[in-house]
This record gives C-alpha cells, sequence and structure tokens, in this order.
C-alpha cells in the first residue's frame, strides 16, 4: 500500500510539473528582419517579461545590425535567415513585400517540415495569406496569421487588425495577441481576409488622417493669431483628450459630439461648417480610397512576387 501510495503521489507530481511547465514555457519568436516595426515589438516583448535568450532577429545590413546590437545585447541576433529561425515556435516575418517571396521559398519552407506546429506571422504589407502558403510548397495545413499593424505601434500606441487562416489553433491565437499587445492597445481579428483591407483603411493609414487634421487645426490656429507652438500644443492636447474622453466614456461617438455642441455656440458654428463642407464624405472616400488602394497592391504584388 505504501508502494502504491507512493507511486500514486510520484505519477502525480510529474503530472502537476509536466503541466505547469507546458502552461509556463514561453515560445522561441524569431523575426526575420530587424526594421523598425520588427524592432519595436521586440522591445515589448522585451519589457514585458519575455525572456530575451528567446527572442531573436536576423538582419542583412551591417549598420543596422550593429544599432540593435548595441541598443540590445541580450538578444539572439545573426545576418542569416536560417540560422536564426531554427528551433522556432513563431516566426515573424518582418520584411520588405519585394523579398518575402524568397525568404518564404528559401528559408522557411524547410523549418516548416521539420516543425509542423509553427507559427508563421506575417507584418508584410498587401502580401496575402494565400500567397504565403503558396511560397511554402507544401501539401500540408500551415498555421498563418496575417497582421496590418499601424505606426503609433512604434510608441507603444498601436491598433492592430489581424486575420489568421483555419490551422490556427487557440493556443496560438492566443500566442499572436500576446505579441501584438507589446505595441498595441488595440487588437481586432477580422474572419475574412478581404476585411485586412477594411482595416487598413481605418487603422493601417488612420493616423495620417489625423496628421492631416491637426495640421490643419495647428494653421487656422496661427491664422487666428496663435503662436506656431501654442497652436500646436492645444491641437495635439485637445486631440489626446478627446481620444481619452471617447476610450473612457460609456457614450458613443456621436453623444460625446452632442454633449459638447451646445445650441447656437460656438462648436455647433464649427461643426455647421464642416458639415456643409462634406466632411463625413470626405473621410468616407478617404477610407474606401485606402481600401481599395490596399485591394489594388495586394492583386499587384500577387503577380508580380
Amino acid at each position: 500500500m505504501s508502494f502504491s501510495l507512493t507511486r500514486l503521489q510520484s505519477i502525480t507530481s510529474h503530472m502537476v510539473s509536466t503541466t505547469v511547465k507546458k502552461i509556463t514555457q514561453k515560445p522561441i519568436i524569431s523575426f526575420v528582419g530587424g526594421g523598425n516595426m520588427a524592432e519595436a515589438i521586440l522591445a515589448g516583448l522585451q519589457s514585458s517579461g519575455h525572456p530575451s535568450s528567446l527572442l531573436r532577429y536576423s538582419e542583412p545590413f551591417d549598420q543596422r545590425l550593429e544599432y540593435m546590437q548595441t541598443k540590445y545585447p541580450e538578444l539572439v541576433s545573426s545576418k542569416d535567415n536560417c540560422e536564426i529561425i531554427q528551433g522556432s515556435d513563431i516566426v515573424v516575418l518582418a520584411v520588405k513585400p519585394q523579398v518575402l517571396r524568397s525568404v518564404v521559398m528559401n528559408d522557411l519552407s524547410g523549418l516548416l517540415k521539420q516543425n509542423p506546429n509553427l507559427l508563421i506571422v506575417s507584418i508584410a504589407a498587401g502580401i496575402t495569406t494565400q500567397d504565403i502558403y503558396k511560397w511554402l510548397n507544401t501539401s500540408h495545413p500551415a498555421s498563418i496569421v496575417r497582421c496590418m499593424p499601424n505606426t503609433p505601434a512604434l510608441v507603444g500606441e498601436g491598433a492592430v487588425g489581424l486575420f489568421a487562416t483555419d490551422h490556427v489553433n487557440e493556443e496560438q491565437r492566443e500566442m499572436t495577441e500576446s505579441i501584438m499587445n507589446s505595441i498595441a492597445k488595440q487588437v481586432s481579428w477580422v474572419s475574412d481576409e478581404a476585411l485586412i483591407d477594411s482595416v487598413t483603411g481605418i487603422s493601417g493609414s488612420g493616423p495620417a488622417y489625423f496628421f492631416l487634421i491637426m495640421e490643419a487645426m495647428q494653421n487656422a490656429g496661427m491664422e487666428a493669431g496663435l503662436s506656431l507652438e501654442d497652436a500646436k500644443a492645444l491641437t495635439i492636447q485637445t486631440c489626446l483628450g478627446a481620444a481619452r474622453m471617447a476610450q473612457t466614456s460609456d457614450d458613443d461617438l456621436a453623444t460625446l459630439r452632442r454633449k459638447v455642441t451646445s445650441p447656437k455656440g460656438t462648436t455647433e458654428a464649427a461643426i455647421n461648417s464642416m458639415e456643409s463642407n462634406h466632411i463625413r464624405k470626405v473621410m468616407t472616400d478617404a477610407v474606401f480610397a485606402a481600401q481599395n488602394r490596399g485591394q489594388e497592391l495586394a492583386e499587384q504584388l500577387g503577380k508580380e512576387l
């Protein structure tokens, strides 16, 4: 009886130990490409507690590689893609669309054969998961996630759209979210890959819309007599404050606008001016122009590559 109990305790202890290890084990994440977005994600993962020894990147350009190695000496780095991705659980493709095909065909296809559970995350603009799968040259399913980040991700304030192929499991979705949460405050999954172009029209290109609006407000403030410094500072803080209110309020955007628009007041006069100049159509046309261009670029890149 004593032997049986001891044996049972040993088995139970092993099962618990194995389960804890499985839950707590962090993945090896390798980046092909060490550009600005890759750097932002790597830095975000490092600061969020992901072990530096499990974060890797490749970078072909000497000057950029030296910069990265100096700034992030704890991370594993190489000029060789194949060397850096060996043994990886997740490979993040952070290269220009023009070179992605060669990376996938020459470096990634072999790794997928060694590790069928490999998760491939692409942040290359305009390249579809179908293109990536075709370049892998495999008859087996592949776990591929396509991402559309935006430039505020570089300062940890990004918004990211994600699409996953059918073979991506729930754990891989969670791992992808964890990676993107290191640079983004909003991560949204879309069920149809075509909707990535819609994400492009809203959040991908969206920062430039606000920069343009802020630029126009700043210039109007200067025309009204304010200094450049005051016009810029007031514009930026107003934008930040309005966004913060929108994030924290239970009211929808239309209600927030109505609450600050007093009848026959200054804000109403401004809003009426914008409405008469078709501000809504201007924004709708801009979003769809970006969306349509995204579709065109994806088709063009697919044919060229």
